[in-house]
């Protein structure tokens, strides 16, 4: 079973940046796609960014131009967040879709919080 390892969450200023990494504990034959998603308290799961097995990445609004996806192989995934705002905060996810056998496979990580104070 593929494990997701997210680092790189903590508390930082308005203005700060983050960056954040994930690692899958085994190699992935297959990818389809790779992302980040966040969550804040009472709201409910959203997608921030994600990056397609051909490397083109889409991006929420919210975070458009502050926020860079990036993975350098078939294990690794990166958020670089800068200018982060208060509403940034919440804890995000990283998220491998794999297709094995044509059969989607979703992981997930377990979650870093991210805090931006104002």
């Amino acid at each position: 079973q593929v494990q997701l390892v997210e680092s790189g969450g903590g508390l930082v200023q308005a203005g700060g940046s983050l960056r954040l990494s994930c690692a899958a504990s085994e190699y992935i034959f297959r990818i389809d796609s790779m992302g980040w998603y966040r969550q804040a308290p009472g709201k409910q799961r959203e997608l921030v960014a994600g990056i397609s097995s051909g490397g083109s990445a889409t991006y929420a609004d919210s975070v458009k131009g502050r926020f860079t996806i990036s993975r350098d192989n078939a294990k690794n995934v990166s958020l670089q967040m800068n200018s982060l705002k208060v509403e940034d905060t919440g804890v995000y996810y990283c998220h491998i879709l794999e297709l094995r056998n044509l059969r989607p496979l979703d992981y997930w990580g377990q979650g870093t919080q991210v805090t931006v104070s104002s």
